[in-house]
């Protein structure tokens, strides 16, 4: 899915003063927010920003978003969604 957004090219500014990629930020701000209200888990965030379950747990830690919350039972879930994403890629 597509989306689009409207945002003062001031408020862009301020939200990447380094001139990065205000389309990855607001992604990058979308997983988190998503995993820290459990909308979404470590494997829809690696979906969503291209990134490999280490990646991905690095990218949480970086941004101060804590696994402790995940039960044992999250981590199998999260572990069979990775493990059949796999065999599925390696055919």
């Amino acid at each position: 899915m597509e989306v689009t957004l409207n945002i003062p090219d001031e408020v862009a500014k301020q939200l990447v003063p380094e001139g990065g990629d205000l389309s990855r930020r607001a992604l990058e701000a979308l997983a988190i927010e998503g995993f820290r209200k459990q909308i979404i888990g470590l494997y829809q965030i690696s979906q969503m920003l291209g990134l490999s379950r280490i990646e991905a747990e690095d990218f949480l830690g970086r941004n101060q978003v804590p696994l402790a919350d995940i039960t044992p039972a999250d981590l199998d879930r999260e572990a069979a969604l990775f493990e059949a994403a796999a065999r599925r890629h390696s055919r």
